[in-house]
């Protein structure tokens, strides 16, 4: 009965995945600062009562990279990446190791950003000074990763509309995402918007570095 009952639960939430995570959707991408500092409230609840009209950052960032994995498998990009036996790719064995490594690989925007917003208010980098911030990132670097794996799959296909198409998409949601963190670390931080933009760069150049040295150790 104890399993029937958790197989009950676990049922209801995956189902509401349905509902919330579109709505989640529109809501980051149609005020992601009130979205960012509702992450910042619900934390601050018990957790019980934490998130209950949406998915919590981490679920809907692992929900988006799930979804642009589906994306990527659609296009061949996973079954690329999956065939290859060279470097640390040789690990990536199938559809499941591949969607972990997204999932690590694109959460270190958010980690890089949320470390850059700590150690700018000069506190003590723990895990509790990084969990709040690294919460409220999650949710524009969702956006962020759906835009990216959309933009550069389609900008491997041989249409050039498409390929153009694909690069609007990537542009638009690095545009997104940059104004969206500065927007952020600006008001949080009560900083000049020149301050929290360098920030913001050098967050991005952070993660971007590590990406660029995640596909040099697969590729081998």
């Amino acid at each position: 009965m104890k399993w029937l009952g958790s197989l009950d639960e676990l049922l209801y939430e995956v189902i509401s995945w349905l509902v919330f995570f579109p709505l989640t959707l529109w809501r980051v991408c149609r005020r992601p600062m009130a979205t960012m500092d509702y992450a910042d409230r619900q934390l601050r609840l018990p957790e019980p009562e934490q998130y209950a009209d949406a998915l919590s950052p981490p679920l809907f960032l692992a929900l988006s990279l799930g979804l642009a994995h589906l994306c990527a498998t659609a296009f061949g990009e996973a079954d690329d990446l999956v065939a290859n036996r060279h470097g640390l790719a040789g690990l990536i064995t199938d559809d499941t190791s591949a969607l972990v490594l997204r999932m690590v690989v694109f959460a270190l925007f958010p980690l890089m950003m949320a470390v850059r917003f700590v150690r700018s208010r000069g506190l003590v980098l723990d895990r509790k000074t990084l969990r709040l911030p690294f919460y409220a990132h999650c949710y524009p670097a969702s956006v962020f990763a759906l835009g990216l794996s959309l933009g550069t799959n389609l900008a491997r296909l041989p249409d050039w509309r498409l390929r153009m198409g694909g690069l609007v998409v990537v542009l638009a949601a690095l545009a997104y995402y940059a104004i969206v963190e500065t927007r952020w670390f600006a008001v949080q931080g009560k900083v000049a918007l020149w301050r929290a933009f360098g920030s913001v760069l050098r967050a991005l150049a952070e993660g971007f570095a590590l990406l660029l040295l995640a596909g040099v150790m697969l590729a081998g």
